[in-house]
């Protein structure tokens, strides 16, 4: 079962429309990693406090965790995958 969690210091309480985020990252875990839907499991967690290079700029943390199936390429597909659509909602 992999589980993509992702902890950002942004708060999240503002968006309107967590559920489209959580189907599009189930989506991409699961076409990425090669598993059904419905074994996939997101968190997403905001408001965390979390700096980078010592700055309080908006900034997240993503891990990826499965029994098996997870190896350096599928965590490049993964993170381009994330940030495309982090960038293209912008």
């Amino acid at each position: 079962m992999p589980c993509l969690d992702i902890s950002t210091n942004v708060n999240l309480d503002s968006l309107l429309d967590k559920d489209s985020i959580f189907s599009e990252l189930t989506k991409a875990v699961s076409q990425i990693v090669g598993k059904p839907e419905n074994f996939v499991m997101i968190l997403l967690k905001g408001s965390v406090e979390l700096t980078f290079g010592g700055s309080k700029e908006p900034a997240a943390l993503a891990e990826i965790v499965s029994m098996g199936g997870i190896n350096s390429d599928i965590k490049r597909k993964l993170i381009a995958k994330i940030a495309q659509n982090v960038y293209s909602d912008n």
